[in-house]
């Protein structure tokens, strides 16, 4: 993933607006699927209507910018040709401003069996091995089988204890190495509707002091926090882990949607298999909806995300699967995992404009907190400013985004669409858990 690090500057306090909560509605009308890594996915529905001109009349350039990236790494419709291809994704959020490596899939039996394998190297030096296997169209293409493997070797993961306290100063990093291997499948009942499970086994994360490149001078997480869930443990508890979900999606477009829905409920469990008291439950559910106000010029987005945590008596949440927020992708002032707690709560409203016909002006609003009980939740963190989003018709290549709040201004790059569900597209365990 590319531009992983929002970057800070002083400002000025601006009053805050107010956030518009969710309301979901029953969606009718089908969608192109987003279940899974895409490769290996049935090809989405036809897009009703062509994206506007934009307000204004667009720089030659830009569209020779959109059509060389279009050329390079698709339209995100379709299935990708078998062969070599540049690996950009499959990092976990923190891992640099670039990451990259070689990756190659092909197809088999005429579509029938689709392999990929992939490696990649970020800006800290985390690292990445992939490989996957997919029955991609049987039942007359209503279900996936498939099995992937990983390996994740992360250098310096950013920790800041437990609580919505948490703040800045308390920092610190570690190095998590894991692997995981998963079989899951992937049922469409209907064109907008999936039904997914996945069972997998997680060998022992092995925790160290941070290492890696371009590090800051952080404390050793095993030093600062040693009474956090699992903190201070010799060797990792190793994990069976296994999710059900039910997704309901009608949006016109998976990388740049301008209309329809996405709606998501999963359950995940994680079960200890070393004898200690690190067996949970995660419940989420999960609402993205998007409502054109002026045709496909002008578009408000809003998203809503929670997790409930069932922990048993006597057990915990290791800290690095404790569901967290901040960053990018939740609230956009804060640090990426700057709060983790057992139970969270988020919001975002996005307005977007198009002012040329691949460029977007976004304004935003976030809000959002976490808790040790559910019934603690509130929406009391809060961010809000305004961006610029590069987009062909039906994919996100670019975003900047300039977030205000309690700390002042951060600048946040990213090359993806802002509000999109990462989750759904997982096979392997969220570890450490991301937004």
């Amino acid at each position: 993933m590319l531009f992983h690090d929002p970057v800070r500057v002083p400002g000025v306090r601006v009053l805050g607006g107010a956030i518009l909560l969710l309301t979901l509605t029953a969606p009718r009308a089908g969608t192109q699927d987003d279940l899974g890594n895409a490769p290996a996915q049935q090809p989405p529905s036809p897009i009703s209507a062509a994206r506007p001109a934009g307000i204004a009349r667009e720089p030659e350039f830009v569209g020779r910018v959109i059509d060389l990236a279009t050329e390079e790494f698709g339209d995100g419709t379709g299935q990708p040709s078998s062969g070599w291809y540049p690996e950009f994704s499959n990092m976990v959020t923190g891992s640099g401003w670039l990451s990259v490596g070689p990756g190659y899939r092909r197809y088999f039996r005429n579509g029938q069996v689709f392999v990929d394998g992939s490696a990649a190297v970020s800006w800290h030096f985390y690292r990445m091995a992939q490989g996957r296997v997919e029955l991609p169209r049987l039942a007359n293409g209503h279900l996936v089988l498939g099995a992937q493997g990983m390996f994740q070797d992360e250098t310096q993961v950013d920790y800041f204890g437990i609580g919505s306290n948490s703040i800045e100063d308390e920092r610190s990093q570690y190095w998590m190495r894991m692997h995981d291997v998963v079989g899951y499948a992937k049922l469409t009942t209907a064109e907008w509707l999936a039904i997914t499970g996945e069972f997998g086994w997680l060998g022992r994360p092995d925790v160290r002091a941070p290492g890696g490149t371009f590090r800051g001078d952080h404390p050793d997480t095993r030093v600062a926090f040693p009474s956090d869930p699992a903190v201070s443990l010799d060797q990792q508890p190793a994990f069976l882990h296994s999710e059900a979900a039910i997704t309901v999606d009608t949006r016109d477009s998976r990388g740049n949607p301008t209309s329809g829905a996405l709606y998501r409920a999963a359950m995940t469990s994680y079960d200890d298999r070393s004898g200690g008291a690190f067996s949970f439950r995660l419940y989420e559910a999960e609402g993205l909806q998007f409502i054109p106000l002026a045709g496909r010029t002008w578009i408000l987005a809003l998203h809503g995300w929670t997790v409930f945590s069932d922990v048993p008596s006597g057990h915990q949440i290791p800290f690095y699967m404790m569901p967290s927020l901040g960053g990018n992708n939740t609230l956009r002032d804060y640090l990426t995992n700057q709060f983790h707690d057992n139970n969270l709560l988020v919001a975002n409203a996005e307005c977007r404009v198009a002012i040329f016909e691949h460029i977007d002006l976004a304004g935003f609003f976030d809000a959002g907190n976490v808790a040790g009980w559910f019934g603690d939740l509130n929406l009391d963190k809060t961010s809000y400013g305004a961006g610029l989003r590069l987009h062909s018709q039906n994919t996100t290549f670019g975003r900047i985004d300039a977030a205000y709040g309690e700390h002042g201004w951060r600048f946040v790059l990213r090359t993806s669409e802002p509000l999109r569900l990462s989750r759904i597209r997982r096979q392997i365990a969220a570890v450490p858990f991301m937004p």
